[in-house]
């Protein structure tokens, strides 16, 4: 019984979700995408091949189809529903793809291929999902090959922050730099790496993982969620900087933070404190920028790339906020403070561009540069200009 609830629940989601999309369809930010209609002539205007990217999350997917040129033509959400496990979320990808395709008019025929992301460990050259933390029961399952059966289109497969760090470098803030680094700070703290036009996945698929970073070798470091202690992801996720908050509060610090209930703090609630100038608050946002800077050195010094970006949800307000500036200044300054002269001196170091639909659109960008390299193969395996 309490099955099959899940399912009805799972689906009346699905069907809100599925009205908004339409709604809003092709209503999207000039700055990433470029809005399509249902005419012939506009849907003309974008070029063929199209690819489809997907963006797999412990609470929803993001799908969208993407043109040769990066532009979203259509996108849309849906649960993830992880608790029915890999290969119902994989037949409702195909669903949606069907739903997405009959509302934007576009044909099947003009899609190449298609680009998978998903969290935690993975074996990326076997298309398999090893054993995420945040889907639990998503256990060894052959995704890749699944969604390839059900979408009938060949698919490519890598670790979600890698697709998101793609996206940024093929048409987001790192277009303009042949190499980049992006830290995804959320409930964890994510990341992906190109590296002269190259993507870096790593021997054992686990490339990119700047999260787990030594930044504390000491004997009483902060555990990370992986059980190891001293990482990167330890201090500088949203998780951490609530649970820095906890401490400070319980050590009877002052703060406007002190009424909230423990179970009801988040990182949100201690970023609009800061921003309205809570001491403590402003401290620890802060001293997370501190944090985060000791990855970005490590990060610098041992591949020296152009640039370093910063996305996920957990942001300040990016360069749209007071915080947000000084959270990267913040950041700015300890890097020059610790970084030898030349790389502080022309490392970029800024927010991402894409938000949230940085994932699929990256995944969708890695399945192009497949696409293009069974066809030419003599030609670089990516770039960010075409």
């Amino acid at each position: 019984m309490i099955a099959v609830l899940a399912v009805e629940l799972c689906q009346i989601v699905q069907l809100s979700i599925l009205i908004r999309t339409i709604q809003s369809l092709f209503v999207r930010n000039e700055e990433t995408t470029t809005p399509v209609s249902m005419s012939d002539s506009k849907l003309q205007s974008f070029e063929p091949p199209l690819f489809i990217g997907v963006d797999v999350g412990g609470t929803n997917i993001k799908m969208g189809v993407v043109d040769n040129r990066g532009r979203v033509v259509a996108h849309t959400a849906f649960p993830t529903c992880q608790h029915l496990g890999p290969q119902y979320a994989v037949e409702q990808a195909h669903s949606q793809l069907q739903a997405i395709l009959r509302q934007s008019g576009l044909p099947f025929d003009q899609i190449a291929a298609a680009g998978l992301g998903t969290p935690g460990t993975m074996d990326v050259s076997n298309g398999m999902i090893l054993e995420p933390p945040n889907l639990p029961g998503w256990r060894h399952f052959p995704i890749r090959d699944a969604m390839s059966q059900a979408f009938k289109l060949p698919v490519t497969f890598a670790n979600d922050a890698n697709a998101a760090a793609y996206g940024e470098f093929w048409i987001g803030a790192g277009r303009e730099h042949a190499s980049l680094v992006l830290f995804t700070l959320g409930t964890g703290v994510g990341g992906g790496i190109v590296v002269d036009n190259f993507l870096v996945e790593g021997a054992n698929s686990f490339g990119g993982e700047v999260g787990h970073i030594t930044i504390d070798w000491s004997a009483d470091s902060r555990i990370c969620s992986c059980g190891r202690r001293g990482h990167l992801e330890a201090y500088a996720s949203a998780t951490a900087l609530v649970d820095r908050t906890h401490q400070a509060l319980a050590s009877g610090r002052n703060s406007k933070l002190q009424n909230r209930k423990s179970t009801e703090l988040a990182a949100l609630d201690i970023a609009i404190a800061a921003g309205e100038q809570d001491e403590l608050a402003l401290q620890l946002v802060l001293e997370t920028a501190g944090f985060l800077a000791r990855g970005i050195v490590v990060v610098a010094h041992l591949i020296d790339p152009h640039a370093i970006m910063l996305g996920g949800a957990m942001n300040f307000g990016g360069s749209q906020s007071e915080l947000g500036k000084k959270f990267l200044s913040t950041i700015r300054e300890h890097v020059v403070q610790t970084s030898f002269p030349e790389i502080a001196a022309n490392l970029v170091i800024d927010f991402a561009s894409l938000g949230s639909d940085a994932g699929f659109i990256g995944a969708a960008g890695l399945a192009r540069v497949k696409y293009w390299q069974t066809r030419k193969p003599s030609t670089p395996a990516m770039t960010n200009n075409g």
